[in-house]
């Protein structure tokens, strides 16, 4: 019942009380990052859903697109501008998933939706996290985030698959907002984002 139905109306109504609530910072934010970026203050990628299903998720983005002499994009540290940064390390980028939520492509807690390169990759075991839909925040971001290793991550991931309940998402919510505060296992210790998955 509340995977179904009520956890679906509780998104809906945490998301629309959510983008109303912070409409002031996300139109400040808007505005530090359309100047930062060159006017491009949101990041859109194809990320695949329930069932794998692709959608475009939408984020503020944090990086610039300076490319090296050859072209290339060059590394995220060098790209993380100074408020890309601080939008980052306070987690604010994420604010503008909860379209994707409104859009029912999304809940707010959930596995986290990765890239569509790794969907070949996944074992049978670790393919069940989009047996739900992907989420804002996840059981995984409240035990280490990006600091953990994938194969933990994604033990976190299938754990909560299995054990779904209306309890359980509000004690993840509870605890994402005091990972924020505390701003912990924002990076992973070797680079300022997860290093990608190559697979089992």
């Amino acid at each position: 019942m509340y995977r179904n139905y009520v956890k679906r109306l509780f998104d809906l109504l945490i998301a629309s009380f959510g983008l109303i609530l912070l409409s002031p910072l996300l139109l400040l934010v808007f505005t530090f990052l359309y100047f930062a970026n060159d006017g491009k203050p949101f990041f859109f990628q194809i990320r695949p859903g329930r069932k794998g299903r692709l959608f475009k998720i939408i984020k503020f983005k944090t990086m610039n697109d300076k490319l090296d002499s050859n072209g290339h994009l060059l590394s995220d540290a060098v790209r993380l501008t100074p408020i890309g940064h601080f939008v980052r390390k306070t987690s604010l980028d994420e604010i503008p998933q909860l379209i994707n939520v409104l859009k029912g492509e999304m809940s707010l807690i959930g596995p986290r939706p990765l890239l569509p390169e790794y969907l070949p990759l996944y074992s049978k075991e670790q393919a069940r996290r989009h047996d739900v839909r992907p989420g804002i925040t996840g059981w995984a971001q409240v035990n280490g985030r990006n600091a953990i290793s994938w194969n933990e991550k994604f033990k976190f991931d299938t754990w909560y698959v299995e054990h779904v309940s209306f309890w359980l998402d509000l004690k993840i919510l509870f605890l994402t907002v005091k990972k924020v505060v505390i701003k912990e296992g924002i990076s992973s210790d070797t680079s300022v984002t997860m290093e990608k998955f190559k697979g089992k």
